[in-house]
């Protein structure tokens, strides 16, 4: 028997009818905060069929910018998602990202699309700690933050009733992907921005389908510029060609490997090294020897190099013993010219407000 649509939704713990919902703010005297409000304008709004909405890209690679996406490229993108994972009428969703960006915009999208029940909490490290006990789930997207809360906190049978789990708006670390093996609910980490309405491309992150290469939905055209650079066309991007600042390695047209930001790349005396790959082999040496950390590389000015690459290190600094620890493995893993010539070591790292590291601003506490 077909389940009943759902004619509600849940908001931080509290139920809004749709009904009530399509005439906001006139039928809810009940107090809201300013992220609730935002969230049922933006339901409003789509309930009564606005045609465009006004985002602000992340600002995890330049400074925040405005974009206008069209609800037709919305449809299309929470279309894709929902055929791809089998989702429908009657599953329940778990909405814990900043619904003001395009990753928590869309699990509203998807969610209203195909009338599936949304239980919406504010952005949390744990966001099971705020929700009924008892609640279970079919379908959500986390920030990998969460996720590697949520294991911690004794979450994952919770996580294994789920059709599928999403994480993006950061990298997946060797620490976080390890941690995943033990799940049997489908891990995928997501890939696209906010002028593709959000993911455009999945990686699956444990059990045997697990890889190490992106695949393209259905419908979305790949290529790549004279840089390498990953190119994407499709009714999510209104049919409008996007060049991203992505160097790939692309397979096939369908089939893609991510190597790194093509403005990510470090000019150490005459060498251009990518930030990405240093910073990859950093964290996993940070994890083999037990320190599992955010971390990054930058260059900074040098008079003999031109730009010294430094690692950045988030916490308490290493013992001397754990320093030369993991200067040992980077020099066994790195080439002359990409080993970091020093270690800073970083309080706390500032992020966006999508929980995205901001190099920048980091950069600028120092």
């Amino acid at each position: 028997m077909t389940p009943p649509l759902p004619t509600s939704l849940l908001l931080n713990g509290r139920e809004f009818s749709y009904a009530a919902i399509q005439e906001y703010p006139a039928r809810l005297a009940e107090p809201l905060n300013g992220y609730e409000a935002k969230v049922l304008d933006f339901i409003r709004q789509w309930l009564n069929g606005t045609q465009e909405f006004n985002l602000t890209t992340s600002g995890s690679t330049g400074p925040p910018a405005p974009i206008v996406l069209r609800r037709r490229q919305l449809e299309a993108s929470a279309r894709r998602t929902a055929d791809f994972f089998d989702l429908g009428p009657g599953d329940r969703a778990l909405v814990c990202l900043n619904c003001e960006y395009i990753g928590g915009m869309m699990m509203l999208v998807r969610g209203l699309e195909r009338n599936m029940h949304l239980t919406i909490v504010e952005p949390h490290a744990d966001p099971f700690a705020h929700v009924a006990a008892n609640a279970e789930f079919d379908f959500s997207a986390f920030v990998p933050l969460q996720l590697k809360t949520i294991l911690a906190a004794g979450h994952a049978k919770r996580l294994n009733r789920m059709k599928a789990i999403l994480v993006g708006g950061a990298p997946a670390d060797a620490t976080l992907q390890q941690e995943l093996q033990p799940l049997s609910a489908a891990v995928w980490l997501t890939y696209g921005m906010t002028e593709t309405c959000s993911h455009v491309a999945l990686r699956r992150l444990n059990g045997p389908q697990a890889s190490t290469s992106f695949r393209v939905l259905s419908g979305i055209a790949a290529g790549q510029d004279e840089r390498g650079c990953l190119t994407l066309r499709g009714d999510v991007t209104d049919d409008q060609l996007i060049t991203t600042n992505d160097v790939v390695n692309l397979l096939d047209s369908h089939t893609f490997e991510w190597l790194g930001r093509a403005d990510f790349v470090i000019n150490s005396g005459g060498v251009k090294v990518p930030a990405e790959k240093v910073e990859l082999v950093l964290d996993v040496a940070l994890a083999e020897i037990g320190e599992s950390r955010r971390c990054f590389v930058a260059g900074q000015p040098d008079e003999r190099l031109g730009q010294a690459i430094t690692a950045f290190i988030e916490g308490p600094a290493l013992t001397a013993a754990q320093e030369e620890q993991l200067r040992k493995l980077l020099a066994e893993r790195l080439g002359r010219y990409e080993q970091p010539k020093q270690v800073v070591y970083v309080p706390e790292f500032q992020t966006t407000a999508t929980g995205k590291l901001n190099r920048a601003a980091t950069l600028r506490t120092l």
